[in-house]
């Protein structure tokens, strides 16, 4: 795929970078906890963005986007999403938001309902006292930035993706290359504004944008009961879940993934 210079434009009290790929309808991508643009499939990108214009971004604090002292909560980061959006000239878009991205699309759709067309929500939890945690253990593995970063990248493989999969495969080969790994203390900022997030279970039935919940049921990260609960409480939403894929299910099956969604986009 064609490498695109990443661009920035000013966001509130901070500079967001982004890249755009495509034309058409908008598809603005939402990254979760410890993730860069740098981090979204490269096939899902090219696949997808043969039918639309997709954007990628860094939320703040990460990858090339600026930071500031703000406290991050998930409904700044998804007001960030909005203004995004403005500043790029996009009125509405569907909106794909993965892991801590899904809790961002909820706030996005629930304060900003204008600007969501579609919604999908890929490995997500309504958050809350409502949502199934991840094993302590697991939290801990997840935030530990420590170490090289193929120490940190060795780490996150063993969470993405389900241990019968690793057996048979080279998760090198399915994911980008990663040069450099996110601070630790973004990273910690980034979790603590996710587990302090009160929830959307309460708020998810006034959501109107047509949704699709995409789970994996071997996802240790998020647990897959997480999709089944958001998607219980959202009016006429759809869920997908593939069998045997884990937290990264977007590397781990880039086609089934990207066949859903169009789908789903294109009826």
């Amino acid at each position: 795929m064609t490498r695109i210079p990443v661009k920035k434009v000013p966001v509130d009290d901070v500079t967001l970078a982004y890249r755009e790929f495509g034309s058409g309808y908008p598809v603005v991508f939402i990254s979760g906890l410890g993730s860069t643009m740098e981090m979204v499939n490269p096939p899902v990108i090219e696949k997808i963005s043969r039918h639309f214009r997709v954007i990628i971004f860094d939320n703040r604090g990460m990858g090339s986007s600026g930071e500031s002292d703000k406290p991050f909560t998930i409904p700044l980061l998804a007001r960030d999403t909005a203004l995004l959006m403005d500043a790029l000239g996009i009125s509405s878009a569907h909106i794909i938001g993965h892991s801590m991205g899904a809790s961002i699309a909820q706030e996005l759709v629930l304060g900003f309902p204008e600007k969501v067309s579609r919604l999908i929500l890929v490995s997500g939890t309504c958050g809350g006292t409502e949502s199934v945690r991840m094993e302590p253990e697991t939290m801990a593995r997840l935030t530990d930035k420590s170490g090289t970063v193929q120490e940190v990248t060795r780490r996150m493989f063993s969470l993405l993706f389900p241990s019968s999969w690793l057996a048979h495969h080279d998760p090198a080969r399915y994911c980008p290359a990663i040069d450099e790994a996110p601070g630790n203390e973004i990273v910690a900022r980034q979790a603590a504004a996710f587990f302090a997030w009160t929830g959307s279970f309460s708020r998810l039935g006034d959501i109107r944008s047509p949704a699709l919940v995409v789970t994996g049921t071997d996802d240790v990260i998020v647990p897959p009961v997480n999709s089944r609960i958001i998607g219980e409480r959202l009016y006429g939403s759809e869920l997908f879940e593939i069998p045997g894929a884990g937290h990264g299910l977007m590397y781990q099956c880039p086609d089934r993934f990207c066949d859903c969604v169009l789908g789903f986009l294109e009826p």
